[in-house]
């Protein structure tokens, strides 16, 4: 089969491969994932494009975060000036999963807790000690393939991510600065801040992202969810509004904030710890 950049992202023979294969395009060039790979156990997994945008997303974002519509962006993670971060909701939370979407409602990627043993899910199904251990996550784009790399070591009272591109270049780290009142993160980079972000109410739900002259570049707002799924479930949704296109590394370090706050925070019990 001849593939062109045009052709949609999915499954097709593998070009070097048997007939009987099936390796996943990406809409620009050959993934090293097979379908025999995908059914393994363990497999790293390539999801389906989404049916369609989620119709829920906009009112998220105009009526229950105030952000207005803008114009289009770049349709990545990177390059839209409004992401939508939606946890999925979980009655018992084992791990922690988030959809990431533009304003309109279309996927642009999702955000995975990756290695957790088993016994680590049994700890964190029976007590909340798992808050305090140390939490890895992965920042994937639209085809699943990893952009960012966020660890958060064990903390006690203070949080710290430090982020990394998936060769384990280093980016940045994101470093709790105090434990009482409005909480607030430095974002440094290189040994030097670059940044801020500012919790606006003690029950920080919503942040201000500042650069190194304070200057406000970003808006981190929390959205609700609604009374039973707040009351029953551990689901946090986000909105992060970014004012203008912001250079490396500031701009994946505001992104790694906005999609891993609630980690970086672990407020287990709906914002009070």
């Amino acid at each position: 089969m001849t593939t062109h950049s045009n052709t949609p992202a999915g499954w097709y023979p593998d070009p070097h491969g048997a007939a009987q294969t099936l390796r996943y395009w990406d809409g620009t060039q050959w993934t090293e994932h097979t379908h025999a790979d995908q059914q393994a156990q363990g497999a790293p997994k390539v999801p389906q494009q989404p049916a369609g945008p989620d119709a829920r997303v906009p009112r998220q974002v105009q009526q229950q975060a105030g952000v207005a519509p803008s114009g289009p962006g770049g349709g990545t993670l990177f390059s839209e000036p409004v992401l939508v971060v939606n946890q999925k909701a979980k009655l018992i939370e084992l791990t922690n999963e988030y959809k990431v979407m533009d304003q309109q409602g279309n996927q642009l990627g999702s955000v995975v807790q990756v290695g957790q043993s088993a016994l680590r899910k049994i700890l964190r199904f029976l007590v909340s000690l798992d808050q305090f251990l140390t939490h890895r996550l992965e920042i994937r784009d639209a085809h699943g393939q990893p952009v960012l790399l966020l660890t958060r070591p064990a903390k006690f009272l203070k949080s710290r991510v430090i982020v990394t591109r998936p060769d384990g270049q280093p980016v940045g780290e994101i470093v709790q600065q105090n434990v009482f009142g409005k909480i607030n993160f430095a974002i440094n980079a290189g040994g030097h801040q670059v940044g801020a972000i500012k919790a606006e109410n003690w029950r920080a739900w919503n942040f201000a992202i500042v650069d190194h002259a304070e200057n406000e570049v970003a808006r981190i707002t929390k959205t609700w969810e609604g009374l039973a799924k707040t009351m029953f479930t551990t689901a946090d949704n986000y909105v992060l509004q970014v004012h203008y296109q912001l250079p490396e590394p500031l701009l994946s370090l505001v992104v790694a904030t906005a999609l891993t706050v609630d980690t970086a925070l672990k407020q287990d019990s709906r914002g009070l710890g």
